[in-house]
């Protein structure tokens, strides 16, 4: 690899050189960062080059704007440029199912964990976008674990940046001369995220007087910490309900509800359920505590034509499948 001139020492990049290198520190092992030509993944992927020992960049192009396989090749580019052993440019096809935003992100992830060759992956996450994250998972209103927001590491994506604000990866670009790409999904009233970003938060900054992002950052990992805890003892309860595919209710019958619900959830996942709504654990919990002999509870899951249907049969919970009749 070609030596690379050492970045320069403004007080920006070197916020994100900081927090780039307590990451790696904690996490050792082989890196790649997500760049997309913004100034967070610009200014992360100049921190890992001068953090890590080596640095591969992975930049997808989602074909969404015309153009823009100019964007990715240079970006991919810029990360040569800036020390990374390789730059490759990931083309995707964003089938729009669920909504642009969802595709285009299922479509990111997977073609990054194809290509990371087992590597750690850097994504540009900041403080911004953890309130972001926040309260959207607010707005579902789903519980604790609905506003945790992202971890700092999530195998195999991790986020050293949740700690730094938007504006200190803009300043950093700065420092180290690059123009960063702007995306126009970034500033378009059609995305729910983009109006967080540019209309609530900012509101809610004068309101309250400010401090609202670092504060929403802050709660979502206090509640992290707090679900880690509750999950260990969740794991724990529901290893001691098993029987067989199927729940013991009288184990969990007398537990807390926080832990109860936990274990539930965790043992809907193994048979199959996807997309619970906090309504249908709801439900199901009073299979558990308010039994009055109702039926079963229908959950998502299951191949087409048949539905997951949760029961309460001899003081056990099972999860059958129910056909249609076409």
């Amino acid at each position: 690899m070609t030596p690379v001139a050492p970045l320069p020492g403004g007080p920006a990049i070197l916020e994100v050189r900081h927090a780039v290198r307590a990451w790696i520190r904690s996490r050792p092992g082989p890196i790649a960062v997500a760049l997309s030509g913004g100034a967070d993944s610009l200014a992360l992927t100049a921190a890992a080059v001068a953090e890590a020992s080596s640095v591969r960049a992975l930049v997808v192009d989602h074909g969404l704007q015309p153009g823009s396989k100019d964007v990715a090749d240079a970006a991919a580019a810029t990360a040569v440029s800036l020390g990374c052993a390789d730059a490759t440019v990931l083309p995707v096809r964003v089938d729009r199912v669920g909504g642009m935003e969802a595709a285009a992100r299922r479509a990111r992830y997977a073609a990054l964990d194809e290509a990371r060759d087992g590597a750690n992956v850097l994504v540009a996450h900041t403080l911004d976008d953890q309130a972001e994250t926040v309260l959207l998972g607010l707005s579902r209103g789903s519980g604790p674990r609905s506003i945790a927001g992202m971890a700092d590491w999530d195998e195999p994506w991790g986020r050293p940046l949740l700690g730094v604000r938007r504006s200190v990866t803009r300043a950093a670009c700065e420092e180290l001369g690059l123009t960063p790409f702007e995306d126009p999904h970034n500033v378009s009233s059609d995305f729910t995220r983009v109006r967080l970003r540019l209309e609530v938060l900012p509101l809610l900054e004068d309101v309250l007087g400010g401090g609202v992002a670092p504060a929403l950052a802050r709660t979502a990992a206090q509640l992290r910490e707090d679900a880690t805890v509750l999950d260990d003892l969740a794991s724990e309860l529901l290893a001691s309900a098993r029987a067989g595919d199927e729940l013991d209710v009288t184990v969990v019958a007398d537990r807390p509800a926080a832990l109860r619900r936990r274990a539930v959830r965790v043992w809907l996942h193994e048979v199959g359920a996807h997309s619970l709504s906090d309504r249908q654990l709801r439900t199901i919990d009073d299979l558990i505590v308010r039994w009055r002999g109702q039926g079963g509870v229908a959950v998502g899951g299951g191949p087409a034509g048949a539905r997951l249907v949760v029961q309460r049969r001899h003081g056990r919970l099972g999860a059958e499948l129910e056909w249609s009749l076409l």
